[in-house]
């Protein structure tokens, strides 16, 4: 019987975790370069159960097989997609977009930034602005950097990008804004405002020096939100319904507890 309980309090939980994680993919749908997370739902470890029983005259025991017991599920993780997101076009001069031409499966290219430790993070938000010394920085003030690490400070805004991610500002110096290149996107770290970091905290390869990917740059476009809205609803439903399919399970089994304890053994 508590076994019971558990299995379905784990299912609760579980479908929660799920909702939250489907509750901000909704609340990003908007939020340019969000990747969707997608989650995972995997089984506790079953258990096979056997039945021990004396043999009459004999001391030996005899097991009989049951069968397996599960006992509950878990979101093992959430893993972001990194499928493509639809271009919007802005006109800003700062509005940079990346995108994927000729991409390995789980392969992304990001745009380089540095974090406040000196760290090299990623994002592909390319919803960038100039402050006031002139530095391209991220939305949250993050400098984006060059292809050689460094921050990229312009002129004016009046610059150009080409397809190469070659800038030219005002002045007709060049820069070559940075881009990473990660073969195993699942492997990132998700950091929340839109950032990305490895696992060791060291840089990803040079996107540019790579043969095997073939990406562009666009100058006054924005990448989209991958998040499917009209799924993303219908898979909030399931989970909700699923929850509540495991709390009435849930209240059953406290039924069925609570009389056994009040009415079983009860002497008329």
């Amino acid at each position: 019987m508590f076994r019971g309980f558990y299995t379905a309090a784990s299912g609760m939980l579980a479908q929660q975790r799920r909702t939250e994680m489907l509750s901000n993919n909704m609340a990003n749908a908007n939020t340019p370069g969000f990747k969707e997370d997608q989650s995972t739902l995997r089984a506790f470890p079953e258990m096979l159960l056997q039945h021990m029983d004396q043999q009459k005259g004999l001391n030996a025991r005899q097991n009989q097989q049951v069968g397996t017991l599960n006992t509950g599920v878990y979101l093992q993780e959430a893993i972001p997609a990194f499928k493509q997101g639809d271009l919007k076009e802005t006109g800003l001069k700062t509005d940079l977009a990346l995108i994927d031409v000729m991409m390995p499966e789980n392969s992304s290219v990001l745009f380089a930034v540095a974090s406040p430790n000196g760290q090299t993070q990623y994002t592909r938000n390319g919803n960038f602005t100039l402050d006031a010394q002139g530095f391209l920085t991220t939305a949250s003030g993050r400098f984006v950097l060059d292809e050689g690490g460094n921050p990229i400070q312009l002129s004016g805004e009046q610059f150009v990008m080409n397809e190469n991610g070659t800038i030219t500002d005002e002045s007709g110096e060049t820069f070559r804004i940075g881009v990473g290149l990660t073969d195993n996107a699942n492997r990132l770290i998700k950091l929340g405002d839109g950032l990305y970091q490895t696992e060791d905290g060291n840089a990803l390869d040079n996107a540019y020096n790579a043969g095997n990917v073939q990406f562009k740059l666009q100058q006054g476009f924005l990448e989209r939100s991958n998040v499917d809205v009209s799924k993303t609803m219908t898979d909030m439903l399931t989970a909700y319904r699923t929850f509540e399919a495991n709390q009435k399970v849930l209240q059953a089994y406290d039924r069925s507890m609570e009389k056994a304890a009040n009415e079983i053994g009860r002497i008329g």
